[in-house]
């Protein structure tokens, strides 16, 4: 466990480095089929499953001792709703007992380390298509966010989100279980999420309309280069985007959303280029969480580490 809080390490920190590609290695590298209703989650049930995630997760904690960054990790959990647990062969356990194996593999890790627990919209997330409105999000999400409060996870993390509505009724639910959390959104590089909402607009809403506000914005599964050109929108040069966008879990295609879901080849870019194009970023903003998406891999998370600890 990390001496100081989640919440610390986020305001203190010049650089931390988040996990790279969990989902896409499982597929290709170990061809793991993850189940129909809760996905990744019910790995943690299968020696299979259970070995192959703790050697991602090692390989990229390794990366952190040695370039001696505080580290975040979350548990493969975007798809264990309530509504799909429940049409599962699985149990509400599946919350506690993905945060439960996640910690155990912290346990013997000598370094700075925070366990994330991962939620994700109810609908598609790169379509926006099934969002829901602020109150329905509300009552959806509040069965997800105090499960993981009763697990005990340090943070909580709302990857690809692509609706304002979703992300806002989301944060209510999360804030009232006082756990610090951040809202990653899909981000087009239009600067607007996938609901045609700018970026400046959905971290004014939501800072202004939850109790307990986000520790952090960033964005998941997008190009740097594509987050660089939503950024440099002029609606999103303002001070509260500079102070509250904070991160990005890059993905190594500058292909839209619409052809890489689903895509039958892994699109991949170098590493040494991934991570000059995602140094570049430092230009426009204040990113300090550094992580990875699809396509990347030890080889492009060590690239990345070098880069920000060169830059620190």
């Amino acid at each position: 466990m990390s001496a100081r809080s989640f919440t610390q390490c986020i305001q203190t920190s010049p650089a931390i480095l988040m996990e790279g590609a969990l989902g896409e290695r499982l597929k290709r590298e170990y061809h793991i089929v993850f189940d129909d209703h809760v996905a990744m989650a019910g790995l943690v049930y299968d020696a299979k499953g259970r070995k192959a995630l703790a050697e991602l997760w090692k390989g990229y904690m390794d990366i952190a001792r040695r370039y001696r960054l505080p580290f975040l990790a979350t548990t493969p959990t975007r798809r264990a709703n309530k509504e799909r647990v429940g049409a599962s062969r699985f149990t509400e356990k599946i919350i506690a007992d993905n945060v439960h194996f996640l910690r155990g593999i912290q346990k013997d890790a000598d370094l700075e380390m925070y366990v994330g627990g991962l939620m994700g919209c109810e609908g598609d997330a790169y379509t926006a298509e099934g969002a829901l409105t602020e109150d329905e999000a509300y009552r959806f999400h509040k069965w997800t966010a105090k499960r993981f409060l009763e697990a005990g996870t340090d943070f909580l993390y709302a990857g690809i989100m692509p609706s304002l509505p979703e992300a806002a009724g989301l944060a209510e639910a999360v804030s009232d279980t006082r756990l610090p959390y951040i809202i990653s959104f899909t981000v087009r590089a239009d600067g607007r999420l996938i609901d045609g909402t700018p970026i400046s607009e959905a971290i004014r809403y939501i800072d202004q309309r939850a109790d307990n506000p986000p520790a952090a914005y960033m964005s998941n599964c997008i190009h740097p280069v594509n987050l660089f050109k939503a950024l440099a929108q002029d609606f999103n040069q303002t001070d509260r985007v500079r102070e509250r966008f904070l991160g990005i879990q890059a993905n190594t295609s500058q292909l839209p959303y619409a052809e890489l879901d689903h895509s039958p080849d892994l699109k991949c870019s170098e590493p040494e280029i991934l991570a000059r194009e995602m140094g570049r970023l430092s230009e426009i903003s204040r990113i300090k969480i550094w992580g990875g998406c699809c396509g990347t891999d030890d080889r492009h998370m060590e690239c990345l580490a070098r880069m920000i600890t060169a830059g620190k």
